[in-house]
């Protein structure tokens, strides 16, 4: 649409009328001479604020690519006050101020949430594809030493989000959220998807979109806490979906595996090595060469049995071209599947939002106009990506992505998800099927997703959950079972730092699955060596982290190996604690898919940073080296070298001969409020406080939240191995605690017709008293009797990485039972 208007327009004075619109309160400020603010309730905890030139006559019309809640029918109170008016629902007050049309957030007792600061600017745009819409900003004032939180994963060290200029724009290893948080427990989400631009300073706290019709933002406020907040986001772009146990496991993954038998030898050694695994990964060019590119089919010869065939020598990646191989024990690729299967294990497979000259989907996304003229990796192939806002795009994507799904693979590695983009001049202005590339490309990777998700979903006889690992993300891609990992992050204890606070603040924006390359992707500055002292303490203390990210995936670059058995034999320490900690993630299963349970069912977080449950805390807010791991464990990762040192040629070298005898310390902070145990020696320790926590190679600091019930499964080689009919359950005495078991079938999409179990556990601190709650809920083949292990935590009771002592053993039917300790 275009407007003669001047180039900037300004708030003036304006006349509020209340309207009703489809059940939902909305105010909107009809300018005398330009502007129009319309305040809309989706629910009684977030309200819509849109502000728009007063020509334009009507609202324009949006489509949101996050936001698929429609809004419901609020109960406000509406009042005049004479100079403004207020709109109170159960959860917040909005006032309007008659004169600027500013907005005032509330809470029910009048306290200040967040004021809009000045008057939003809209600039007109022109001599280009977006001529006629507009660069918008719009500003809010914060309190002083207020801290907010968000916008994503931004590779800073800094959590905090004060004082920061940040340009959210997608690209790999940087995915921008449009999303802060107050740790006063709102949230603001400002719905735009192009270009646009963060700035907090003395002048106020201010987004900046490139191109828009209007100023589009949404208000989120229940409780005061930061789990409403998150709870308000999922209500508006999608509640999370909830992945099979089996991801909630260990998976190995490296750039890349070149044949099925390669793939499948690295099981066999982890099997034989008897290191758990649920997962493995088959990476790129299994279709062959670059022209070849993301054919998704199998025509690298290596991997159907045509090595040596001339008619498909000319797919042969050009690393691969003087390779020898005998006869290949897996001669297909549907061998390959059922191999894996046959192991117990899944199969992931790598897929992108590109495609090389050679390959089909190339060919029909040319004809209807749907390839993207950009350059893209790997350069000089012709490769281009598809136009993801394009619905038959999607629908040739997952035409020729079927093949694969068929063959019965478990995973989808979405890769490339910004797309990969070698940006130039001129490239802004290409228009997708849903507007410039300069107003939608932060999209790209959630309606790629999403359109894999629900054709997937939409396939007859499915019932295997839909599961995706995609390199960029935003807002919404936990309701299409998707998760983000940080993308091709660099092997160093620098980039490890950052990686924690990285991935608080994406968390933080409501998207709960997220994880990194175990040890990081390029390995060249230890030479991609596993065998170098410096990159085995590194990998061992990142595989340490890996154990308590919602999920545990091993990766690198080649040719760099990434398998636990490269780094050193059984015996040797780079070994040993790397299995170990893999080992420990099986005995808390329970546990994870708990949380996972509780993410799904109530909108909780696995990764908490600590502003969730220790808002009070002014110590507690900006720590960002540590985080709460569902809601009871605290975790401090190592993130810098304490054995090893590098010289200047990038060797690493031991400090200590015998690295199993060293036990530098690290500071680590336990929130005040509450008191913590010791997860390895039970010792239980006041909260408030830093301490230096010794911190042998065996070991990274882990508390346990006095009142914590938590559930441990037994030693498994692969997540359903074993029943969980004989849980120990662990209590942390100390304060009044209560836990959820959710157990499901393990897969399917029965648990969205309330087909799984819980099973609540209480402990009451002052009388001593274990309560396991009748079992709610049912679902086929589940457990009807079971035994639990009771352990009271303490000094006495054994190291929490190893056999606890038993306090009382209960057989559990599914009937209440109460017990004093």
């Amino acid at each position: 649409m275009k407007n003669k208007l001047n180039k900037k327009h300004r708030y003036m004075k304006h006349k509020l009328i209340a309207l009703l619109i489809t059940g939902a309160c909305a105010a909107v400020a009809e300018a005398t001479a330009q502007p129009v603010t319309k305040i809309t309730f989706y629910s009684p905890s977030v309200v819509r604020i849109v502000k728009y030139p007063a020509d334009m006559k009507t609202q324009p019309e949006k489509h949101s690519f996050t936001v698929i809640m429609k809004p419901e029918k609020v109960k406000v109170k509406t009042t005049d006050t004479g100079s403004a008016t207020e709109y109170e629902t159960e959860d917040m007050r909005v006032k309007v101020d008659k004169a600027t049309g500013t907005a005032l957030f509330l809470t029910i007792k009048g306290d200040t949430l967040l004021r809009e600061m000045g008057e939003p600017q809209f600039t007109m745009r022109k001599g280009d594809v977006d001529e006629g819409k507009y660069i918008v900003e719009q500003s809010w004032k914060l309190d002083k030493g207020e801290a907010i939180f968000g916008l994503g994963q931004r590779k800073d060290k800094d959590i905090s989000l004060r004082g920061k200029d940040i340009t959210l724009w997608n690209v790999n290893t940087y995915t921008t959220i449009p999303v802060f948080t107050s740790q006063k427990g709102y949230g603001v989400f400002w719905d735009n998807m192009g270009r646009s631009f963060f700035t907090d300073n003395d002048k106020g706290t201010t987004f900046k979109s490139e191109v828009a019709e209007m100023t589009d933002y949404y208000f989120v406020y229940r409780d005061g806490t930061t789990d409403g907040v998150i709870a308000g986001l999922r209500a508006l772009t999608g509640r999370a979906t909830m992945f099979p146990l089996w991801a909630m496991g260990h998976w190995q993954c490296r750039e890349r595996y070149k044949t099925s038998d390669e793939l499948a030898g690295v099981l066999d050694k982890y099997r034989e090595l008897e290191i758990p695994l649920d997962g493995i990964v088959q990476d790129w060019q299994y279709w062959g060469c670059d022209s070849n590119w993301n054919a998704m089919r199998f025509m690298n010869p290596y991997y159907i049995n045509k090595v040596g065939d001339p008619a498909y020598e000319r797919y042969l990646p050009a690393d691969m071209r003087n390779m020898k191989q005998s006869e290949p024990r897996l001669k297909s690729p549907e061998e390959m599947v059922k191999y894996v299967h046959s192991r117990n294990s899944h199969l992931m497979i790598s897929i992108w939002a590109s495609f090389g000259p050679w390959t089909e989907p190339y060919a029909e996304l040319k004809k209807i106009g749907a390839l993207l003229p950009f350059e893209t990796w790997p350069r000089n192939s012709g490769t281009l990506p598809y136009d993801a806002f394009n619905p038959k795009a999607r629908d040739i994507y997952w035409k020729h992505l079927s093949n694969l799904y068929k063959m019965g693979f478990d995973a989808w590695w979405t890769d490339s998800s910004e797309p990969d983009h070698f940006e130039k001049p001129g490239d802004d202005d290409y228009m997708t099927a849903a507007g410039s590339w300069r107003s939608v490309k932060n999209a790209f990777a959630l309606v790629h997703n999403r359109g894999i998700y629900e054709h997937q979903r939409s396939t007859k006889g499915n019932n295997k959950r839909s599961i995706q690992m995609t390199r960029s993300g935003q807002l919404g891609i936990q309701h299409y079972g998707t998760f983000s990992w940080s993308g091709d992050i660099s092997s160093t204890w620098d980039v490890m730092q950052e990686q924690v606070p990285t991935g608080l603040s994406y968390v933080i924006c409501g998207i709960p699955f997220w994880n990194t390359d175990i040890g990081g992707f390029f390995s060249w500055s230890y030479h991609n060596n596993p065998k170098d002292p410096g990159m085995q303490e590194l990998q061992t203390r990142w595989m340490q982290w890996g154990a308590f990210m919602p999920l545990m995936r091993n990766h690198c670059s080649s040719p760099m190996v990434s398998e636990i058995y490269e780094y050193g034999n059984p015996g040797d320490w780079a070994y040993d604690v790397q299995k170990a900690y893999v080992k420990l993630r099986y005995r808390m299963l329970p546990y994870i898919y708990s949380t996972q349970g509780d993410v799904v069912l109530n909108d909780g977080s696995m990764m908490r940073p600590l502003v969730m449950d220790f808002a009070a805390d002014s110590t507690a807010l900006t720590r960002n080296d540590e985080y709460m791991f569902g809601r009871s464990m605290l975790v401090k990762p190592v993130t810098s070298p304490l054995y090893t040192w590098q010289d200047n040629n990038g060797y690493g070298h031991l400090i200590y001969p015998d690295i199993r005898r060293a036990a530098a310390p690290v500071e680590v902070y336990l929130p005040a409020g509450t008191a913590w145990y010791d997860f390895w020696t039970n010792e239980r320790i006041d909260g408030g406080r830093k301490l230096m926590r010794p911190c042998p190679i065996t070991e990274m600091p882990v508390y346990v939240r006095a009142g914590s019930i938590m559930p441990w499964g037994p030693e498994v080689q692969y997540s359903s191995e074993k029943p969980w009919d004989d849980l120990e359950i662990r209590v942390y005495p100390g304060a009044d605690g209560k836990f959820v078991l959710y157990e499901d079938r393990g897969d399917g999409y029965e648990y969205e017709r309330g087909q799984y179990t819980l099973t609540e556990f209480r402990w009451d601190d002052a009388t001593r008293t274990m309560t396991i709650g009748a079992r709610k809920g049912k679902y086929p083949k589940m457990l009807t009797h079971r035994r639990f292990n009771i352990v009271m935590v303490g000094k006495d009771s054994g190291r929490g990485d190893g056999a606890m002592k038993v306090t009382r053993t209960v057989e559990y039917d599914g009937k209440e039972i109460t017990m004093k300790f």
